[in-house]
């Protein structure tokens, strides 16, 4: 069995590679040790994080889904996957919140035996950069995500220093109104227009040593 790595090389024209189907992959991830994103066709193994990554998202979990907790929103670490359809693709983000009851994969066909493991309705994704997957995060990743209509807001977060990146669609009607913000003072605060809050930049980095 051939696993694509997270940057594959270049293949030559003539070269021969192992496609999988969504089940193959689904069934395969059940009982994998580590995590792959499903490719439309190819599975990608994904990287490790670091201690900073981790720590990073947990303060990012911890801090909103405290303060928003009598809401109607619900946060999810990335142990749960993300389902595009456009693209046949799924991926694991570092967060992500929905607002109110989460549409599962199969959910709109109406199949009794949906899936509880594939979010089709992500409002807000975060993802912690990492030097493997920030250029990925940023480009195609951030282009598949767009194609989900529910996910309107997109935060991108350093982990070598204060910086965050924000992006954010004021018309869910067009996918191609999204405004760019940068957040590099750890005194300033991120105002998540999706959530309707405010997110100091130093709860994001809380005991973080860089």
């Amino acid at each position: 069995m051939v696993i694509a790595q997270t940057n594959p090389p270049t293949l030559p024209p003539d070269a021969t590679t192992t496609h999988f189907t969504p089940d193959e992959y689904r069934a395969m991830e059940e009982t994998a040790e580590e995590r792959h994103e499903y490719c439309n066709g190819e599975i990608i193994t994904m990287p490790g994080g670091s201690e900073a990554h981790s720590a990073i998202a947990s303060n990012l979990l911890i801090y909103l889904g405290f303060l928003l907790r009598d809401t109607e929103f619900r946060f999810y670490n990335s142990d749960l996957r993300v389902w595009i359809p456009n693209f046949n693709h799924g991926t694991y983000p570092d967060m992500m919140v929905i607002d109110g009851e989460p549409e599962f994969n199969g959910d709109a066909c109406g199949e009794r035996s949906y899936r509880t493991d594939e979010i089709l309705n992500p409002l807000l994704i975060v993802e912690v950069l990492s030097p493997s997957t920030e250029a990925y995060d940023r480009g195609e990743k951030f282009r598949k995500y767009r194609s989900l209509s529910s996910f309107c807001e997109y935060l991108l977060v350093s982990q070598t220093e204060p910086y965050v990146e924000q992006f954010y669609n004021r018309d869910q009607n067009s996918s191609d109104r999204w405004q760019w913000q940068v957040y590099d003072h750890i005194d300033k605060s991120i105002v998540l227009h999706s959530l309707n809050v405010e997110l100091p930049m130093n709860e994001i980095y809380r005991r973080i040593k860089f």
